[in-house]
Parts: C-alpha cells; structure tokens; sequence
C-alpha cells in the first residue's frame, strides 16, 4: 500500500464524541514508551503525524487521521495498572474501552509490545481482555533493531507461549523498528487485505472482522520474511 495522503482528523474525548463511523478503521494502543508515536510516523511517512497525540491534552483523547481518504489510523491512549481490592486490574480510560469494545467500524486493534522486554503482566492481561471481548487484535513487536533478531524471536516465542495460558486467540504478529523500518510493509500490506475484505454494508451496521482463525502471521525481525 502506498500512503498517498495522511490528515489528522479529530481528538474525540469520548466515544459519543467520535467521528460518524463510516471509514474502517485500526487502532495502535501501548505502554509508555513503546514506540507508537514513532510508528505511526513510519507508517504514514510523515515525522509530524502524531506530535497532535504528544500535545497537552491530547494524551488522553482519542486522535483519528483519514489515510488516503479510505480508512482511518487511530492512536488510542495507553493503559496501565491500578491496584483493587488486593489485585491488579488492567486499568485504561472508559472512552478508549467503550471505543474498542463498541466501535463498529473497527477492524483491528494493533497491541504494541516492547520486544526488548520480557512478557510484561500489563501486557498480557490487556490482550487477555481484548480475546475476552472478541475484539480482533494483532501483535507488533517494536525496537527489534536494538537487539539481535534471534533474541526478538525468543521474546516473541515467549509472549506467545505465556499469552496462552490465558486466551486462546492467535493472532497476526508482526516486529517492527522505526529505524530500519523493519515491518513498514508488512503491516501495511496487512492493513491493505483487511481493506479488500472489507465489506461496509452500512455506517453504522458495518461488522467487524473476527478474531483469526488462519495461521498467524510472524514476520522475521531479520529480514522481513515470514516463519512458519
């Protein structure tokens, strides 16, 4: 996919306050520091697009931009912890779980994950909630350049292996760095099937794509390639 054109949008406070649902859209969430900001520069080749998201104020809201006037790139708020009651909850604003678990537009939720990082619980328990909810998600692994590619494989291997003891989902899975722009295409290409696939039969009826069935996607953090 080529990005011809990418525009912010709007910052929507609250699911009421989103656009009208009529664009499909995806959505990048994570942890502080991840990478996201750097990503979705990557991905629409503009160094600017997400400082809107970094602004005071905007570190909160939900931050829409129209790609190629087809579908919408929408950089969620993170999530984080909160003790209750003795346990740790996921914890992220009621607009960004309201938006992903009511939005009809949708069609995919990319969980961003700090490959230099063993399986963080916050992580885990994040997916763990989107495959509760039947939301459908994919998994980007990030700053793969900062490490060698077979310690990114084994931290991948590992975040699966430990995801599934909580959910059964398998999801597309993709390794990605901002500086060598590992993954760029990959996601893309992705994003651009979902696109054909796509059947919108009405803007605010329009159904989801499910959670994965196929095999998963991996992409080799080395070279781009696939593995099986």
């Amino acid at each position: 996919m080529k990005i011809k054109s990418a525009l912010f949008a709007t910052s929507s406070p609250s699911l009421a306050a989103c656009p009208r649902a009529v664009l499909p859209e995806f959505a990048f969430i994570g942890r502080s520091n991840v990478g996201k900001s750097s990503l979705l520069n990557l991905l629409a080749e503009k160094k600017d697009l997400a400082l809107v998201s970094d602004l005071p104020g905007k570190t909160k809201l939900i931050n829409f931009f129209t790609i190629n006037n087809t579908w919408s790139l929408v950089d969620l708020p993170g999530y984080g912890y909160a003790k209750v009651s003795k346990t740790d909850r996921i914890e992220f604003n009621t607009a960004v779980r309201d938006y992903l678990s009511q939005r009809p537009t949708l069609q995919r939720v990319f969980a961003l994950i700090d490959s230099r990082l063993p399986p963080q619980e916050m992580d885990l328990k994040f997916v763990h909630w989107l495959g509760t909810n039947e939301i459908p998600f994919a998994l980007v692994f990030t700053k793969v350049d900062k490490q060698a590619a077979q310690h990114t494989r084994n931290a991948m291997e590992k975040f699966k292996q430990a995801m599934a003891k909580s959910t059964d989902a398998q999801p597309p899975i993709f390794a990605t760095s901002t500086t060598t722009k590992t993954g760029r295409s990959e996601l893309l290409a992705f994003i651009a099937q979902s696109l054909t696939t796509h059947k919108q039969t009405n803007p605010f009826t329009a159904p989801r794509m499910m959670s994965e069935t196929s095999r998963e996607t991996v992409v080799d953090p080395e070279d781009g390639d696939e593995l099986e």
